[in-house]
C-alpha cells in the first residue's frame, strides 16, 4: 500500500478550506495515517523546496509558507500518490480541471491551495521530512475489505 504527503497551504487556512479539502480524499476512499498542523521553520522550507531554492521567487514563497501554520497530512491507499495528484489537479491552478481541488479553489501557481508528493519516492522522503514514526498510525480501514479484490491490496 502506498502513502502519500498532502500539505494544505496558508492560502487554503485563510480562506477555511480545511475541511472541504479533507472530504475530498476522504470521499474517495483514501485511509488518513497522519495529521497535524505545524508552523515551517526555514530549515524545512529549504529542505522541502531544495529544487527551488536558488530561484529568484523563492523568498516569497518561504513567506508565504511561514505566513500562517499549514495542515500535514499523510494519506494511504491503492496507488495513492497518482490518485492525490489527480485529485489536487495541475499546479497551474487556473487551468486545472473543475471538480480538483486546485480547479475549485485556487487560481495561481503559488496560492494553489495544496501540496502533493509528485512520485512514490519523492512521498516517502517528505513523509519522513514532516512525520516521526509515532504520528503515523496503522489500522484497519474495513471498507477496504468491500472495496478492493486480494490482487489490489
Amino acid at each position: 500500500m502506498e502513502r502519500t504527503l498532502v500539505l494544505v497551504k496558508p492560502d487554503a487556512l485563510q480562506r477555511s478550506l480545511i475541511g472541504q479539502i479533507l472530504q475530498r480524499f476522504e470521499r474517495k476512499g483514501l485511509k488518513l495515517v497522519g495529521m497535524k498542523m505545524m508552523s515551517l521553520s526555514d530549515a524545512i522550507l529549504r529542505e522541502h523546496y531544495a529544487h527551488l531554492a536558488d530561484k529568484p521567487f523563492f523568498a516569497g514563497l518561504a513567506k508565504f509558507m511561514k505566513s500562517t501554520p499549514v495542515i500535514v497530512m499523510c494519506w494511504e491507499g491503492v496507488e495513492v500518490v497518482s490518485t492525490v495528484r489527480l485529485l489536487c489537479g495541475i499546479t497551474k491552478s487556473r487551468e486545472a480541471d473543475t471538480g480538483s481541488i486546485r480547479g475549485d479553489f485556487a487560481m495561481s501557481v503559488s496560492c494553489n491551495v495544496v501540496h502533493a508528493s509528485d512520485s512514490v519516492a519523492t512521498a516517502e522522503k517528505e513523509i519522513q521530512r514532516f512525520f516521526s514514526k509515532d504520528e503515523l498510525f496503522e489500522y484497519d480501514k474495513t471498507e477496504y475489505a468491500h472495496v478492493y479484490s486480494d490482487d489490489e491490496m
